[in-house]
């Protein structure tokens, strides 16, 4: 009896004090519950789970709707101009034109020269924007125009300290800036 009573005061004083009692202790207990959770749940349903497949592709556009791909195989469309505006060149033109400025201009003037060639959203953008901080320079080459749709185009112009890139929209006929961005050389 002495001998059952020593190992389990040296099990009690000893090996359940030291930490890897404690752990031992720790795994029991959370075995203890999840096989005491399996019991009460019941067996579970084996098409159930992250391992299971659809049985039929799943699909977001009608398969006989035709062609739902982005790139387009034809030619792109020619960009329209309503009668009596300005063509995309000539809003390109005339934007970068004001965009580069001159010397010593308010940031009023240079928005006030900006906005009969922008749309409401780019004008709102640029508002409080230093005329100063724009990237500039001369134009070096020319315009290079790429239409995506009958009244969005891509138009790049090369300047001598990089390249300005205007996105131009027509939703009525009339060709007005929507977007700028600046890719430095």
């Amino acid at each position: 009896m002495s001998a059952v009573r020593r190992a389990v005061e040296f099990l009690v004083t000893r090996v359940l004090r030291s930490r890897f009692g404690v752990a031992i202790g720790i795994a029991v207990l959370v075995f203890g519950i999840i096989g005491a959770a399996r019991l009460v749940s019941g067996p579970g349903d084996p098409t159930s789970g992250l391992s299971n497949r659809p049985s039929r592709p799943i699909t977001t556009v009608d398969p006989t709707a035709g062609d739902d791909g982005a790139f387009s195989t034809g030619a792109p469309p020619s960009p329209v101009t309503r009668p009596g505006e300005l063509t995309p060149e000539q809003t390109a033109e005339r934007f970068v034109a004001a965009w580069l400025g001159k010397p010593g201009t308010t940031a009023e003037k240079w928005q006030e020269g900006l906005r009969p060639l922008s749309t409401p959203v780019l004008t709102d953008k640029l508002a409080g924007v230093d005329p100063s901080g724009v990237p500039t320079g001369q134009v070096d080459g020319d315009v290079t125009l790429q239409p995506r749709a009958e009244n969005f185009v891509e138009v790049l112009v090369p300047l001598d300290t990089g390249r300005l890139r205007l996105e131009l929209v027509a939703p009525d006929g009339r060709w007005l800036v929507d977007a700028v961005d600046w890719e430095q050389r």
